[in-house]
């Protein structure tokens, strides 16, 4: 029976008895219980020098974790340089954000490179390899290089733009070129396929071969390169009783103490420009100028953990959001009530859930997101007795699917202020109808189906 080798940017370590901490650890961690297997990528370490000999970190049951260091040029180059100044930006269509250095392009092929030299002698012949996200778009065409010939797939948890967008990367051709040399290539929604496929097929001289029933074949660079869409999901049972256990319950019945019985809105971010905070800030201002009647009755609690905070872009965006943050409330606040609680700190995932519980409205509003999970957790930690109120950016992935939320336009302030004030005051008939839709959709797109398709496409 064939392994599952696992490479992420990041490789988390297992905690033998403790919940998973959702998305990729939780899915990766579930398929290699199953199969057995490695999983691969950097230590998080910094070195003198990077390192092509993995180190075998930790074993659990089937699994082994195999680990690199990087050196400080290559982590400045790899990740801080074109993975999160060049490619991130281009993916989430925030290109004015964006910058460009064939030498952090170099880096980044480098560390691909690397990656592959270190990966090859642990893959054996019958093991299928699955590459996780935009870091390691070479990784394929430089496992192909060293001679390995195993089916290799990619699954890509951010958005994928459309070509213009993509091809003002200046390296666009040879990014494509190396996800070429995938067997498999999956995306969170139909509209992210689209963008590669389309590229593919208009600049590469490629052709579509043929439409299976789950996915859209390719061929180009004389290979055939299968496409599919999978929709990442959550474990909807684990998160409710999560949200439910009286030992994760600490931070909410403190919350839940000092509202004395306002309404809450909340969202939960990774500080990050393409969540779309500076606009949500904006818009929750709007509903207090346009509703009067919601001032002092209304809380809007913002938790958004630091992100990235070695990047300068990230720390203008924190401080533009402290001083957001400190006008609204200087502007609306009273003696007993401050409309806005914004804190840029992160919690545990268990003292998450119990949030999301108490919460009347979900506010996920990102301006582009692959798929937000958090849209997905909050859904999920709801009582369906007397669920809150999805109110959900269109230009979530995650919106392709809960439709049954109230879909807004994130740069529409108006709209949202107008969204929130319709979700506090909906109807209990209506939120369990909505809330019912979508705890449909998402358990038949859970995090095992996910999974699941993806590994059964790639082997096939």
């Amino acid at each position: 029976m064939s392994r599952l080798v696992v490479v992420s940017n990041r490789v988390a370590p297992i905690q033998e008895g403790q919940p998973t901490t959702g998305g990729l650890a939780a899915g990766v961690l579930d398929a290699l219980k199953k199969k057995g297997g490695v999983w691969f990528g950097w230590s998080g370490d910094i070195a003198a020098t990077s390192s092509n000999k993995p180190t075998a970190r930790q074993k659990v049951g089937p699994i082994t974790l195999y680990t690199v260091d990087l050196s400080r040029r290559d982590y400045d180059e790899f990740y801080r340089g074109f993975a999160n100044d060049t490619l991130w930006p281009a993916l989430h269509y925030q290109i004015g954000l964006g910058r460009f250095d064939w030498n952090e392009f170099a880096g980044y092929r480098r560390v691909n490179e690397l990656f592959a030299r270190a990966l090859a002698p642990v893959i054996e012949p019958d093991d299928i390899v699955w590459a996780h996200d935009y870091h390691l778009l070479c990784l394929a065409e430089s496992l192909r290089e060293l001679g390995v010939h195993n089916r290799i797939g990619i699954f890509l948890h951010t958005p994928f733009p459309a070509p213009p967008v993509f091809m003002t990367v200046p390296a666009h051709a040879e990014l494509i070129k190396a996800m070429c040399q995938y067997d498999l290539v999956g995306f969170q929604t139909e509209t992210d396929r689209a963008g590669f496929a389309d590229y593919v097929v208009r600049h590469c001289d490629g052709e579509l071969i043929g439409h299976p029933r789950d996915g859209l074949t390719l061929r180009a660079y004389g290979r055939v390169i299968k496409t599919g869409v999978y929709p990442i999901g959550v474990h909807v049972d684990e998160v409710r009783g999560q949200a439910k256990a009286q030992a994760n319950r600490r931070h909410a019945d403190r919350l839940m103490a000092s509202l004395r019985h306002r309404q809450l809105i909340m969202s939960v971010d990774r500080l990050d420009y393409s969540k779309g905070l500076k606009q949500r800030f904006g818009a929750f201002e709007r509903f207090l100028e346009d509703c009067p009647a919601a001032r002092g009755g209304v809380t809007f609690l913002q938790i958004a953990p630091p992100s990235r905070s070695d990047i300068q872009t990230y720390r203008e965006i924190r401080h533009e959001l402290e001083g957001e943050a400190g006008r609204i409330n200087g502007r609306f606040a009273e003696i007993d009530w401050m409309p806005l609680r914004y804190l840029n700190r992160s919690f545990p995932r268990s003292a998450l859930m119990p949030l999301y519980a108490v919460a009347d409205v979900g506010l996920v509003t990102p301006l582009r997101d692959g798929m937000n999970l958090v849209a997905k957790e909050y859904v999920a930690a709801q009582d369906p007795a007397d669920p809150g109120v999805l109110v959900l950016s269109q230009f979530a992935g995650a919106a392709f699917e809960l439709d049954a939320a109230l879909i807004i336009n994130p740069y529409d302030m108006v709209g949202v202020a107008m969204a929130l004030d319709r979700g506090l005051s909906m109807r209990l008939e209506e939120r369990q109808e909505r809330h019912a839709s979508m705890m449909q959709v998402m358990r038949r797109n859970s995090l095992d189906a996910w999974r699941d398709r993806f590994t059964a496409d790639l082997t096939g």
